[in-house]
């Protein structure tokens, strides 16, 4: 590249030398820079493309390396014999080494120039395949602090699109006019809130704009795909940031409404107790503690069961039964909205059920809830809602001293069961298939 171009108008790359810029090839994996230079030396240009670029630019340690090429899908599948191809709306690489893929795409094109095809409905991109230049590739990405590209051939940053700059102010700010870009994608606005509450960034107003009209249309996107999402944005470390985020700009209702009800309603009980729970996991998260979703969404969802099998109480449901109504009522309508994994939602329905059965402390009841498989889970849920009431909070108090008991110290302490246990009466039994025998020495009439 000669000199004219490195000071060429804004509309070429921006071209950040080594020198300037904090990424070193001691940080991108081995796997990665496998690809890089394999593709390099193939001939084809190379470059560490998103997420990968950007953390590295803010001195993190990112977690996935993608590669950005004009190599088409098929010629790296050539190249790397643990190589797979993958997807149809978006045709992509997957080099496998062990437990880490890295994923290369090749450059993507407006259609103006290159090959392949874009199928587009309702304005919403349901194909896209068509190859372009690095260019034509940055203009196509979502944000601008995901579009800048490490150039293994020079070891400089590619700038095409002023990334840099919002990295500096800490904004994010999408690449195109935005309604169209949402359009395209509803699930980019998900994308701005985590990547906001992530990397602790501001939403830049002509991003968010459009979330008051378009945040409906993420109930079009696939139920899958939006639990997905969801995953991403509390369980990586940042739930709790996730969770104000998508309630200041709207986005909460879309992925959970009977929440965003309770809230917007003023239930302050609630919103403290789901606060608390992001933070937690948050902890969990960053003292490398195991973490499930599950946890999480019961307590997203506690507000409509708690009501729920309140009124099928006070309708005269017995409450062993209520509970369970309840609790699978608000998965059923929660599923309309994203679809939760049974073994996800079927955990959540047992933290649920097992929350009335803390107030019996008798000996026999107690002892089975603590031998419970969700007996775990199901307590530290009973923490959260320390804050519903005074007696609550005492019932959280009192199982906390009950684990640090022996089972025969617990017991001493406990009450009987409020119905006695009676020992089964020595009645005689009676043969199978027949009229009981008359005694010895009387006739049937």
């Amino acid at each position: 590249m000669n000199h004219e171009t490195l000071t060429a108008p804004a509309h070429d790359p921006h071209v950040i030398p080594r020198d300037q810029h904090c990424i070193s090839r001691r940080n991108i994996s081995k796997a990665a820079l496998r690809v890089l230079y394999g593709l390099h030396e193939a001939g084809y240009r190379a470059l560490l493309v998103g997420g990968a670029v950007r953390d590295l630019l803010l001195g993190r340690q990112p977690k996935d390396f993608d590669i950005a090429t004009d190599a088409t899908p098929e010629q790296v599948r050539k190249l790397f014999r643990n190589c797979r191809l993958i997807g149809r709306r978006f045709r992509l690489a997957h080099v496998v080494f062990g437990r880490e893929i890295i994923e290369v795409a090749t450059f993507r094109g407006t259609g103006e120039s290159g090959d392949g095809d874009r199928h587009i409905v309702d304005g919403r991109i349901v194909r896209d395949n068509i190859w372009g230049t690095i260019e034509e590739d940055a203009r196509r990405r979502d944000f601008r602090v995901n579009a800048m590209y490490y150039d293994i051939a020079s070891f400089s940053v590619l700038d095409e699109v002023g990334g840099m700059q919002d990295l500096e102010d800490r904004v994010l700010r999408l690449i195109g006019d935005p309604e169209t870009r949402y359009r395209e994608d509803p699930v980019r606005m998900l994308r701005a809130a985590r990547l906001a509450a992530k990397l602790d960034f501001d939403i830049h107003p002509s991003a968010s704009a459009p979330f008051a009209e378009l945040a409906p249309l993420l109930g079009e996107a696939a139920a899958a795909r939006l639990f997905d999402e969801c995953l991403k944005l509390f369980m990586a470390g940042h739930a709790l940031k996730s969770f104000r985020t998508l309630r200041r700009y709207g986005l909460l209702a879309p992925l959970f409404p009977a929440t965003a009800r309770a809230l917007d309603a003023g239930d302050e009980v609630l919103e403290q107790m789901i606060e608390l729970g992001m933070a937690n996991t948050d902890a969990r998260v960053a003292e490398d503690k195991p973490v499930t979703p599950a946890f999480l969404f019961a307590v997203l969802l506690w507000g409509e069961v708690r009501d729920l099998a309140a009124r099928l109480i006070d309708e005269g449901q017995a409450p062993s039964v209520a509970w369970q109504r309840a609790a699978h009522r608000a998965v059923s309508a929660q599923a309309q909205h994203m679809s939760i994994p049974r073994r996800f939602s079927h955990m959540m329905e047992e933290i649920w059920v097992l929350q009335p059965r803390f107030t019996h402390r008798t000996r026999k009841r107690s002892l089975r809830l603590m031998s419970h498989e969700r007996f775990r889970a199901a307590y530290d849920f009973l923490l959260l809602r320390a804050g519903e009431s005074e007696e609550i909070r005492e019932l959280g108090q009192w199982w906390t001293q009950a684990q640090d008991l022996s089972e025969q110290e617990l017991a001493d302490q406990l009450v009987p069961s409020s119905r006695p246990e009676v020992a089964p009466s020595k009645r005689r039994r009676r043969r199978r298939g027949g009229r009981r025998r008359s005694p010895k020495g009387d006739k049937a009439d």
